[in-house]
This record gives structure tokens, sequence and C-alpha cells, in this order.
């Protein structure tokens, strides 16, 4: 279920205008590479593109349907700002929503700042990969991912099709 190297294949993909003119360094995408236990996940893809529509979409089925990733975590793009487009995006790719990652990420968050409440970061699955919206910030991004790891695993191995009760794993 996961790939021939027996790991999760991962894209990072970091939605920044500015990153993607070269303007500003991508703090947030290497940084969950780092989160990423390299026992348990591959990174086979990294790349910071503008805030389009288009151009995100493209690279997100590019990504699942093309390159096989089982697993994208996007950084950026998130909130409440005109160009901040990557919920669009990844809605018109998606074939369904996992919400409970969604609200587990902003219910943690907003602990920590009442800005977490302008968050539109989704969660989907499209196929047999999972896409996560996370926010640019690299504090924000780790905060989020933090929450999400314990489950991630065996979301993957649902995902994948794993036919094993869930609470047998």
């Amino acid at each position: 279920m996961t790939s021939i190297s027996g790991k999760w294949r991962v894209g990072i993909l970091t939605l920044s205008d500015k990153g993607a003119k070269g303007e500003r360094t991508d703090e947030s995408g290497p940084l969950v590479a780092s989160m990423l236990d390299p026992e348990k996940y591959e990174i086979v893809a990294t790349e910071i593109v503008a805030d389009e529509v288009d151009t995100i979409v493209s690279k997100l089925c590019a990504w699942v349907d093309g390159e096989q990733v089982q697993l994208i975590v996007t950084t950026g793009g998130t909130g409440v700002s005109p160009r901040d487009v990557t919920p669009e995006a990844t809605l018109k790719v998606i074939d369904y929503t996992i919400p409970g990652m969604a609200e587990a990420m902003r219910a943690e968050s907003m602990k920590k700042t009442p800005h977490a409440m302008l968050s539109r970061a989704i969660v989907g699955v499209r196929a047999s990969s999972l896409i996560i919206n996370l926010p640019g910030s690299p504090r924000g991004a780790r905060e989020n991912l933090e929450v999400l790891l314990p489950a991630l695993g065996h979301g993957l191995l649902k995902i994948a099709g794993d036919p094993s009760d869930c609470g047998s794993l």
C-alpha cells in the first residue's frame, strides 16, 4: 500500500507569490519535511508555486495522478486574503473532505491565537491520496501538522484500502 521502498510517497507544495518569484525563502516546506519520519515517509516532490488556482490544481493532479504521490502537504494560502486560494484549488481536485482533520487543526490553533478561526484549510482525498492544507507560517504549519501526525499513518492506510478493522490497528 506504500511505495516500493515501503514508505509513503510525499509531496510538499508551498503556495507563495513571493516565494515563487524568489523574493522569500520557503521555511514552511522544509519544516514540514523535517517533521515527517524518514522511516515512514519519502519526500519525492517539493515545489513553490504562485497563488493561482489553475497552477495549484495542475500540480496537485500531476502529483496524485501522474507521480502517485500518496500524501501532499500544502503550506500557505489558507487565510482570507484575496490571494489565498489554496482551499478553492484543493476543493476542485478532491473526491471528498475529511473535516475532522481540519477541525482538529483549527481547534488546537485556537488555543494559541484567535486568528486560527480565520483559517480555511481543508483536508481531503483524491483517488488514494491525502491532501492537507497547512498555514504558510512555519509556526502555524508546525502546530497544525503536529495535531495530525498521530492519526496520519492510520488515515493513509485506510485511504489506500486497508481492509482491517480500525480497532485492530
